[in-house]
């Protein structure tokens, strides 16, 4: 059975260019597309679908609707994918799309859309529990720190650095102590200290946690790039 898409997009030209990209993936369905807030809670209570792409702002008020959807659904469908799609390279969006985890979230930018592969890894990533960002989203939120001669997670040490991975991939602490045959105390003491190895201390603890993989992100970049 293939995944069933719910399009959300007030713009026509941005919405057909979206609907003709889903139609090339492979057990791809568009199964309703809509254009505004209410519209897109009503489509996916009566079709349940696998994953929703969003634009950020739509009606009715153009400000970040496309985010208070993925908040709502985080409770009200848990199991429903989001792509959200933005114009603008914002990292405090993308923090509160993350808000409650990872999983099944990715943040692109429109101009991404110039190559439907990246559209179809999201919409991928999404449907199977995973998460993108795009790097320029990425960027934007570690410049400060890019610049440095050193990556922060230099500091961290080896088993830091496996804990921070495991976080990457949207695991609670429980699902990280099963998988590093630690205990949940130890995994909360390395958590700990890699908050505070990347300064991060003093931020609240679902922001530490989004930021601190966006950093994973980025220097993963970093050391793939020649």
């Amino acid at each position: 059975m293939g995944r069933r898409v719910v399009v959300a997009e007030d713009s026509l030209l941005v919405r057909e260019g979206i609907i003709r990209m889903l139609d090339t993936f492979d057990d791809t369905e568009t199964v309703a597309v809509v254009t505004d807030l209410d519209g897109l809670m009503a489509a996916i209570d009566e079709h349940r679908p696998d994953v929703v792409v969003t634009d950020i702002r739509m009606p009715p008020t153009g400000t970040d609707e496309g985010i208070r959807a993925a908040a709502r659904l985080r409770e009200s469908h848990p199991d429903v994918g989001v792509v959200v799609l933005s114009q603008y390279v914002e990292p405090t969006w993308c923090l509160e799309l993350l808000e409650g985890g990872s999983e099944r979230r990715a943040y692109l930018l429109k101009e991404s859309l110039a190559d439907p592969a990246q559209l179809e890894a999201a919409v991928e990533a999404v449907a199977t529990g995973g998460s993108l960002i795009d790097p320029k989203v990425v960027e934007s939120l570690v410049v400060s720190r890019s610049t440095a001669p050193a990556s922060p997670l230099d500091r961290l040490s080896p088993r830091e650095r496996e804990v921070l991975a495991e976080i990457a991939q949207g695991k609670n602490n429980a699902a990280i102590a099963a998988s590093l045959y630690l205990s949940t105390r130890a995994v909360e003491k390395h958590i700990n200290s890699v908050f505070s190895k990347l300064d991060l201390s003093e931020e609240a603890e679902v922001h530490r946690r989004v930021k601190a993989v966006l950093l994973y992100l980025s220097d993963a970049e970093r050391r793939e790039s020649p």
